[in-house]
Formats: structure tokens, sequence, C-alpha cells
């Protein structure tokens, strides 16, 4: 069922693939990537090539690479396809010297579970001969505009294809449960993170509670009993693994105190809602989370989207604020957003507007239609924004 949903991602995935002469696809686990991986195979194959797919994380495909160098070598002429590549790190000087022999694109698809090893060897060992691509979890144009799923089911159930695909949502949250101890338990320990799941768990619950607010590690660090240096330590970890996200402080000479510090997102709305305890949409509406939630979804989704563009928030010591700024090829466009209806803004958002001079600027909103709001501000959709800024971008 899953694999009938097509990913956005698919054809950037084989055209890097007609370029380059290994591809990395990276992302959390569960999230899609074997499936893409086995797909883009398929059609490598159907096309007349020759390909191989290894799941390291199975000892049998990962003896086969016992002596690694003869094993790809007799699979010169196919496309080798490596799923979990980051248990196996000394893969990748043979990669690196295979690659500096023979150019030919696509002769590698390197699947890795958001490893910082992957990530490092990459640029150490494959500079100039790699592509790296991020699958996140399903998205809204994947989903919601080809019905697949409800906006509504995607906010509160999350991308991931088991938990957005689930019979029900207590299934669905069942699956959540079941991916963050398992995430916590087995697969921080295989990427190399040394740090006991239960300092990681109520680490990443805080941050579930402070979604889209200015992190503060020395106050993160203090309620862990742990420094500022352990709380930055275990944020690393949750960004590295594409569960956590950090947006930046717009940094501009304006004449004002900025804050400088960047906000906070837990990626996945559906982790976020797990790690809450927020088993449906009625939960989930009574919560003081219920705008945070929202915006961190709609600023994942429109991130996810917005590719090659530079985002950032602004705010000023005195609360003018803007949730997001993107920024591309001269382009700028602000973002505010509201989990309500019928959207309304305050003095502080028309200030922060002036300040940085906007004229396209989007107050995103659970609305059927757009409409404006004044001084060229109008609200809209998610949907009506992601297509903004797919048309003109």
């Amino acid at each position: 069922m899953h694999g009938l949903i097509d990913r956005g991602l698919s054809r950037q995935l084989e055209e890097d693939l007609t370029q380059f002469p290994a591809v990395a696809l990276l992302g959390p686990r569960q999230c899609g990537k074997s499936t893409l991986a086995r797909r883009t195979v398929e059609r490598h194959i159907q096309s007349g090539g020759s390909a191989i797919l290894l799941d390291l994380e199975r000892p049998s495909d990962r003896a086969k690479l016992a002596d690694p160098e003869t094993f790809l070598l007799r699979h010169a002429d196919a496309l080798v396809c490596l799923d979990e590549v980051q248990h196996v790190p000394e893969l990748f000087p043979v990669l690196r010297a295979l690659v500096d022999q023979d150019r030919r694109p696509g002769r590698f698809l390197l699947l890795g579970s958001a490893s910082p090893a992957l990530l490092r060897q990459g640029n150490e060992t494959l500079a100039g001969r790699l592509s790296v691509i991020e699958l996140t979890p399903f998205l809204h144009g994947e989903v919601v505009t080809t019905a697949r799923a409800s906006e509504a089911e995607l906010w509160l159930r999350g991308g991931f294809p088991d938990s957005l695909l689930a019979r029900s949502d207590a299934a669905s949250f069942r699956w959540r449960e079941q991916f963050v101890r398992t995430f916590l338990e087995r697969d921080i320990p295989q990427l190399g993170f040394r740090v006991p799941a239960m300092t990681l768990s109520r680490f990443w619950q805080m941050c579930a509670h402070l979604q889209g607010q200015v992190v503060n590690l020395s106050a993160l660090g203090r309620a862990l009993g742990e420094s500022h240096t352990a709380a930055r330590h275990h944020l690393d970890i949750l960004e590295a693994t594409y569960v956590l996200r950090t947006v930046p402080a717009l940094e501009a000479n304006l004449g004002k105190r900025l804050v400088k510090a960047p906000k906070l997102y837990l990626r996945d709305s559906g982790l976020l809602h797990a790690l809450l305890g927020l088993h449906d949409m009625d939960a989930l509406a009574g919560h003081p989370v219920y705008g945070a939630s929202w915006e961190g979804f709609v600023v994942e989704q429109v991130l996810a989207r917005a590719h090659g563009w530079s985002a950032s928030y602004y705010r000023t010591a005195k609360g003018d604020e803007l949730d997001l700024v993107l920024s591309k090829r001269g382009r700028e466009v602000g973002i505010e957003v509201r989990a309500n209806s019928a959207p309304t803004v305050n003095r502080g958002f028309w200030t922060a507007v002036a300040d940085l001079g906007l004229r396209e600027v989007y107050v995103v909103a659970p609305v059927r239609h757009a409409f404006p709001l004044g001084q060229g501000v109008e609200a809209i959709s998610l949907g009506g924004l992601l297509d903004r800024l797919d048309s003109s971008g």
C-alpha cells in the first residue's frame, strides 16, 4: 500500500543517478527510504539495467561484503544499493577508490538512517562524487493533494507511512509509541551515540513541550540536571537523526535588538503528539500545544518543499515577530502561522512586516479560501501557500 504513493523526490533521485557515481538517500528510520529505493531499482532493471540490493542490517547480506572490493568489482556493471550503510563504515574508503577508478554515474545508491557517520564519511571520502538527498516522511503534496489522507490526519498522525496509513487513530498512536521506544533503545546506540535512553527520552519530551519556542540550552540542561553543553549534545543528536529541527534567527542590521537563539520544532507532528500523549484530535484541540503543533506542522511542510530557499524567523526583544522569513534569489516571503480558521494578527506582526520591508506576506491557517488581511497580507491555506511557493519560486 505504501509503495503505491508516489514520492516527490523520485524524479530527483533518478536524475541524480544519471549524473553522480553515488547517491546517498538519508532520512529517519521508517520514512520510506527502502520502499523508494526498491522502486528505483525495479525501474532500473525494467529499463534494461542490472542491480543488486543489500540490507546491511541482515547478517547474511553483511557477510557478502566480507571482502567488499572483490564483491563490488564482481558487480561493477550493476547499480549497487546498500541499505543502512552506516553499519559498515569501512565501506567508504573502498567506495571512494572504486568511484575514482570508474566515474560512471549510477554505480551506488546508499541508504542511511540519518547517520552522522555517513555524512562525515561522505564528506571526507566521496566529496564531489556523491549527491545527498534527504527523504522525509510523507508530505502534504504527496498524500493530501492526492486524497490519500486528509490534512487533519497528516497533522495528527504525522507522515511516517505506518502511522499515517494505520487503520485507526489508536493503531497509529501505538505504532508511534513503539517507534519512539525503538528509536531510543536500539537506533540511537546503533548510530554510535552513548546517551542513556531514559535521559534522551526526557530531553525529547521536554522539547515537545517547548515546540515552537526559542531554544534555551541552559534551562534545558538545568531541567535535566546537566550542563548546557550536555543539552547541546542531546539536541545535536535529535537534529542529526532528523526528528528535531532548529530554525535560525534572522540576522539583520535594522537598528533593533533581535533575538539570536534558534527556535525548536519536533519535525514530525505525529511524534510530537505521541510524546505528549495526544491520541486524537479532541485531545490535541484541548491541549496548550495545539497552536504550536500547527505551527510546527506548517513550518516542516514548507521547509521540506522550499528547496533552495534560506529560512529564518524574526523576533525583536520587544516581541515583534514573524514565524518564517524565506529568501531566494532576491525574493523574500514572510509567513505567520495561525491555528484559527478566522485568523487575526497583532501589532507586533505588522511591525515585523514593516521592519523587514516585506511585500509578500502570508498568514497560514486552516481556511478554505484565501482572503486579504490588508496591506498586502493574505490569509491562505497550507496547500495554497505551497502552490504559491512552487509556482513563483
